[in-house]
């Protein structure tokens, strides 16, 4: 495949048009539609629907467009870095990162990482549903217990564990017995947890009078004496060493990951490199205490 012609390529898409493209490059426009043409050639495949005012990508042409236009970028980014003398950390980074993890603490790690690398635009959304990283233009994400996915590739970088906690004077049922939780998310009717405890894996029966969209909200709820719920160690921790709550057991469940997660396919720009070491640094041990610190 001639590079030349796939940068053209790109360039073409990205404007919508052969005229807007040379206009905003100061390319002829006859090179351009002549390296198309020879690009499709080459492949074999239209790669544009040519309309009366306006080319529109084929579906092949935008399979081939979202695959490449990133590579594109990122090489001519590491180039300029080269030519500039190093690879300092510059432009701009966007993360998508989850609820409870950007409450907790990514409003810190920000700040941090925007005064170490003040050439680095950082932009942070929070979500928790999954993203198409290419397509919605993410540098990096950061997921609890991801699915695999072959385009992605990352690091864990913290664990915690997830607790049944409850106030003071709550004690567990007995056995065939509920007691009053606090949940996140909808209320779907009485239900049982599965919790680790020294005699070993006991049955709780809960029955939900409290539903909240944060687990922030939710263990707020709890040290009023709503009722008991789960919570992550690192969400629970201060509130169990003052004994303002207490645990009944670890949730018989996986422990709970955090991952930062790029697209395997990309260079690794010199912003996502330093926001992973930055990452690092900020909980060196990826522990439940260091997450605990952070929230403070």
């Amino acid at each position: 495949m001639d590079l030349l012609a796939l940068v053209d390529f790109n360039l073409v898409a990205r404007h919508g048009g052969v005229g807007r493209a040379a206009r905003a490059s100061d390319r002829p426009k006859a090179t351009l539609s002549r390296h198309i043409v020879a690009l499709e050639s080459s492949l074999g495949t239209r790669l544009f629907e040519r309309g009366a005012r306006a080319l529109k990508l084929t579906e092949e042409g935008k399979a081939l467009y979202e695959r490449t236009s990133v590579l594109l970028h990122e090489i001519e980014e590491t180039a300029g870095e080269i030519a500039g003398g190093g690879a300092t950390p510059r432009g701009r980074l966007r993360i998508s990162a989850p609820l409870l993890f950007s409450q907790a603490a990514m409003g810190k790690l920000a700040a941090g990482f925007a005064l170490n690398y003040p050439e680095v635009r950082l932009e942070v959304t929070t979500e928790d549903r999954p993203v198409d990283m290419v397509e919605e233009g993410y540098d990096l994400v950061i997921r609890v217990n991801p699915a695999p996915d072959a385009n992605l590739v990352g690091r864990i970088f913290l664990r915690d564990r997830l607790l049944a906690v409850a106030p003071p004077g709550l004690a567990p049922p007995e056995p065939g017995a509920t007691v009053p939780a606090v949940v996140r998310g909808a209320h779907r009717g009485p239900s049982s947890w599965r919790v680790a405890c020294a005699s070993g894996i006991a049955s709780i029966g809960v029955e939900p009078v409290l539903s909240l969209a944060s687990l922030f909200m939710v263990r707020d709820a709890v040290r009023l004496g709503v009722g008991a719920a789960q919570l992550p160690l690192s969400l629970a921790s201060r509130d169990l060493a003052a004994g303002t709550l207490v645990s009944w057991g670890e949730i018989d469940a996986p422990e709970i990951a955090l991952w930062a997660l790029y697209p395997s396919r990309r260079l690794l720009s010199a912003r996502v490199s330093a926001f992973l070491a930055y990452l690092k640094e900020a909980f060196p041990l990826g522990t439940a205490d260091e997450l605990a610190a952070c929230i403070g």
